[in-house]
């Protein structure tokens, strides 16, 4: 049967009109960006907008994104934005500040992905389809479903780490969601509104956990499709053994900070999958 969230995914011509911005925090990702900005903007989706959060990148990834937004901005078309900081302020207050501002800007879906292609933009089409089809409030590109999968190069070591990662969080806090450390991830708008980005204090790679638990504590729709993750194509991981110790003992902090925070009225989330929604005939 041929999964209705194929990467090969064609949508009507007014879903590709949807006002929908791809948020990218970087820090030395020169050798990675032409190519990813290249791939997001080739999708054939004219409401499609790119916007890059560069923390001051030592290798000059800032600069080359101006440089390519002056390329892709001709004809009075804004296709692709630049928003510079000072320093390296962290991956969560990357994605608040790219994701704070695309709202402001109208975006009415905000894509969070990496740029060292191992998010594989040709599934944007496909969750942009599943989010509009189903009215979902944030659609998951998970690992951990059945379809998903890791790179076959990863070692023994960083999938268990991976696993492990998921099965603590997924523990501890109490949630459904079955890839919390998920970085690819389609948002509408009014989810990210609700859940309010001033309140994220998460400064690392727990901010991914810390948006999946809030999702399930305010009862969102939520959709995992099943994505391949792959090994970054160039340079190194930022995600290091430090890293990961630190975002184990921070998930503690997370389930005490929102202990008491729900959506009145609506406090089980609805996480479907995507089975489910294909036998229902929703997205045949």
């Amino acid at each position: 049967m041929q999964q209705p969230f194929s990467p090969q995914t064609r949508l009507p011509s007014e879903w590709r009109q949807t006002p929908l911005t791809v948020v990218i925090p970087t820090y030395n990702e020169a050798e990675n960006l032409a190519g990813i900005s290249e791939a997001i903007l080739g999708l054939g989706l004219s409401g499609l907008r790119l916007l890059i959060v560069d923390d001051n990148s030592p290798d000059g990834t800032g600069q080359m994104a101006d440089d390519l937004a002056a390329r892709f901005n001709r004809n009075g078309q804004a296709r692709m934005s630049v928003l510079h900081r000072t320093g390296k302020g962290g991956l969560g207050t990357a994605y608040v500040a790219g994701m704070s501002q695309a709202l402001a800007e109208g975006a009415e879906f905000v894509v969070q992905m990496d740029a060292d292609f191992s998010h594989s933009p040709e599934y944007i089409p496909a969750m942009l389809g599943v989010i509009l089809s189903t009215g979902a409030d944030v659609v998951i590109g998970s690992r951990y479903v059945p379809g998903g999968s890791l790179d076959e190069g990863w070692s023994w070591w960083r999938r268990f780490l991976s696993w492990w990662a998921n099965l603590y969080s997924r523990t501890l806090l109490g949630i459904r969601v079955r890839d919390m450390t998920a970085g690819f991830k389609l948002w509408r708008s009014s989810a990210l509104q609700e859940i309010g980005l001033k309140n994220i204090r998460s400064n690392g790679y727990i901010f991914q956990v810390e948006m999946a638990y809030l999702c399930e504590r305010l009862g969102f729709r939520i959709i995992e499709i099943p994505i391949h993750f792959e090994d970054r194509r160039i340079g190194q991981s930022k995600m290091d053994i430090p890293v990961k110790l630190e975002s184990a003992w921070r998930v503690w902090e997370l389930a005490w900070r929102h202990r008491k925070r729900e959506r009145v009225g609506r406090t089980n989330a609805q996480i479907v999958s995507t089975d489910v929604l294909v036998d229902d005939g929703m997205l045949r």
